[in-house]
């Protein structure tokens, strides 16, 4: 039996719309995802400010939203709320909520960037952050995952490769936190007045200090992606200080943020499901390509992004008009029945698994996929193959967002013979 896509009287999406639901265990966000994954189309999640959005939660859905930018449109923002226009006109417009023209053509930009030689470079150096880091952990013996271990390793990569100073490194660490906090997070009247004021002063100052560094390298270029973004020649283009400040406020929250959740969420899969973890060490190197999609499937470190209709289109028996506002719960799609077998169970040899983790597909798709999976394969064979191996104590703590998967902490302790 199937329940109708409604929008006026009794709404199933209407749970989605309360601020309690993201604070409840996964298990229950996860069966609500399911009931509205049983209805005959998209359905209705009425919001307090204003007309609510439609909710495609099917693997499907996502992925025709996502391969059709034209219809559902990235402008004016993908989070909730969009940013306000004095937001976007002060720190720019970000590559995710751009579409068209000047999307493609900062894309090919970055794109061109991340040159055979750069990406070689990154990998290499993945390889000795990650090694490092577990040569840390087992010399210090911390036993809080996230800040010892998860949070350090992208931060160190991707400052690498921006060529960032050594200097400016645990600054920039503090404003990503202060910046991104409280993303979709319900908080208190107080705390909604006083905490944008920091998370934006936070982002300022991380694009005035990126900025500044982006001058230095147009006068002096080096071997970094930061050069190669401001001395680019695309069609007569490089990016200008707004930009960069933009991209790297990006790269920053959603590259270090993202892959600091899915390695989080990664070991307390792996200590949960002791048979699959077995099965990884019996071979690392046959299964660790699954483990990481798998891991990225089950978690979805991104929850959901929404989308403006552009243009009239019908899908799953329901018709979009321009204005209309849907959001893309990319959680729910990764548990989708249609697509994947048994979805709530850890499979790390899940075949096919076409996990929209890095989005649906289209212009968006994610560009930081490959060196994600890299960082986390890298991480998890140090973890994992050295002689004291690691596990999980009790469960995440997350923050309750309805924008990401974000884990506040996590315990682990050293498995002893």
């Amino acid at each position: 039996m199937t329940l109708p896509a409604q929008r006026h009287g009794t709404d199933p999406g209407r749970e989605l719309a309360e601020p309690g639901f993201w604070q409840q265990p996964p298990a229950h966000r996860l069966a609500a995802f399911a009931r509205l994954r049983a209805a005959e189309g998209p359905v209705f999640v009425p919001e307090g400010s204003g007309r609510g959005h439609w909710a495609l939660v099917r693997h499907a859905q996502v992925q025709e939203a996502s391969r059709l930018p034209k219809v559902f449109a990235s402008a004016p923002g993908v989070t909730t709320p969009e940013p306000a226009r004095w937001v976007r006109a002060l720190f720019g417009d970000s590559m995710v909520n751009l579409d068209g023209p000047d999307h493609a053509q900062l894309r090919k930009i970055v794109q061109r960037a991340f040159t055979p030689r750069l990406l070689a470079a990154a990998e290499a150096d993945i390889h000795a952050v990650a090694a490092r880091i577990v040569d840390d952990v087992l010399a210090e013996q911390p036993d809080e995952f996230v800040s010892a271990v998860a949070s350090r390793l992208p931060l160190e990569v991707i400052c690498n490769m921006m060529g960032i100073p050594e200097r400016y490194r645990a600054e920039i660490a503090d404003r990503v936190n202060h910046a991104s906090e409280n993303i979709g997070v319900e908080r208190g009247l107080a705390s909604r007045l006083r905490m944008p004021g920091r998370g934006l002063r936070a982002l300022a100052r991380m694009q005035r200090m990126v900025a500044g560094i982006g001058r230095e390298r147009r006068k002096h270029p080096t071997d970094d992606l930061i050069s190669a973004l401001v001395c680019a020649n695309v069609d007569g283009q490089a990016l200008g200080a707004r930009q960069l400040g933009a991209f790297f406020s990006l790269l920053m929250v959603a590259g270090v943020e993202t892959t600091r959740n899915a390695i989080t969420h990664g070991l307390s899969l792996l200590t949960d499901h002791p048979d699959q973890r077995d099965l990884l060490l019996s071979d690392f190197e046959k299964y660790a390509d699954g483990a990481v999609d798998e891991m990225i499937r089950h978690s979805t470190p991104i929850i959901q992004f929404r989308r403006t209709v552009a243009a009239e289109h019908t899908m799953d028996g329901h018709v979009f008009r321009p204005g209309d506002k849907v959001v893309l719960y990319y959680a729910s799609a990764n548990r989708d029945e249609r697509v994947f077998p048994d979805p709530d169970a850890f499979v790390i040899t899940r075949s096919p698994n076409p996990h929209l983790g890095f989005g649906g597909g289209g212009p968006h798709f994610c560009l930081g996929a490959h060196l994600a999976r890299v960082e986390m394969k890298a991480l998890f064979r140090e973890l994992l193959t050295r002689p004291v191996g690691l596990r999980a104590v009790g469960l995440p703590d997350l923050a309750g967002s309805n924008f990401d998967n974000r884990v506040r902490s996590l315990r682990f302790a050293f498995e002893r013979p």
